[in-house]
């Protein structure tokens, strides 16, 4: 079967550097546009090539007409297409599902980093699911009705709030963010239950750092620390953040811990770069 075509959005940095390209992979529900409103315009004045693509069925990629099909296998295949068509060493930055498709792709794959945001925890979301299952029973036809039908009411913005972002959040804030949402794959879903079964894969040994959110309802600290004790990371808990990190009110606290953890951990130590574009895809 042909690769797919996977669009990637690409957002060249403000200034020349040495600094290695970031890509971006985005969670569930969303696409790579949840990056392109804080995240992507913050790196690139740092000096960062800037990459976030689509995965199959999602934003600009193709597949969605045979969406239900696409598992993490299938958005790792993506994620491996598109490390393979940038220049030199990649940093991986990867939001919640994002962050799975990143650890299944580093099974085979190399990178220079990666930034794992809010990731699903090696047990996999079963435990997340329960909890917040019986905390909000509503939960699955709500997020049901937004994602496949776009239908807003006031239950659909509470329940987003209360489930995905911080107390802070204003219920009608988050109409701002309403065009991002979409169907995510049964599929895929399923797939993250059970992401536990591959504990023992083999893992490069790169810099990674994990980074949650002290609000997070989703994936709280305590499996946040899980993810950071598999790959013995660096830890860091952006105080009174949910779970949609780059879209927070305190986004730009998540945003300067990453920047302050690849500078000195990654540039500090970084080859030159070889020269050459990357064209937009």
């Amino acid at each position: 079967m042909p690769p797919r075509q996977i669009h990637t959005l690409h957002r060249p940095a403000k200034m020349p550097t040495d600094a290695p390209d970031l890509l971006f992979v985005h969670g569930a529900y969303m696409d790579s546009r949840c990056w392109d409103i804080h995240f992507l315009p913050y790196f690139t004045a740092l000096g960062y090539n800037c990459h976030a693509l689509d995965l199959s069925a999602h934003g600009l990629s193709e597949g969605k007409d045979e969406a239900d099909r696409f598992g993490i296998d299938d958005y790792t295949a993506d994620l491996r297409q598109v490390i393979a068509s940038l220049p030199g060493d990649i940093v991986l930055i990867g939001h919640s599902m994002g962050c799975s498709v990143i650890e299944r792709a580093l099974e085979r794959t190399t990178a220079r980093a990666a930034v794992l945001m809010a990731p699903v925890p090696p047990t996999g979301t079963w435990g997340s699911i329960m909890r917040l299952a019986l905390r909000h029973p509503e939960m699955f036809s709500e997020i049901t009705r937004l994602s496949h039908h776009g239908e807003l009411s006031p239950t659909s913005l509470s329940l987003m709030r209360d489930i995905y972002f911080s107390p802070v959040t204003m219920p009608e804030e988050l109409l701002d963010f309403a065009h991002l949402i979409q169907p995510e794959p049964v599929r895929a879903i399923s797939d993250m239950l059970v992401v536990g079964l591959r504990l023992h894969r083999p893992r490069p040994q790169i810099p990674v750092m994990v980074i949650g959110g002290e609000r997070d309802a989703v994936f709280p600290p305590f499996a946040t620390s899980h993810t950071a004790l598999r790959w013995n990371a660096r830890e860091t808990c952006i105080p009174d953040c949910g779970h949609m990190l780059m879209l927070e009110h305190q986004w730009r606290a998540a945003a300067d811990a990453v920047a302050r953890w690849l500078q000195t951990t990654v540039r500090r130590h970084s080859p030159a770069r070889s020269s050459g574009s990357v064209a937009e895809a």
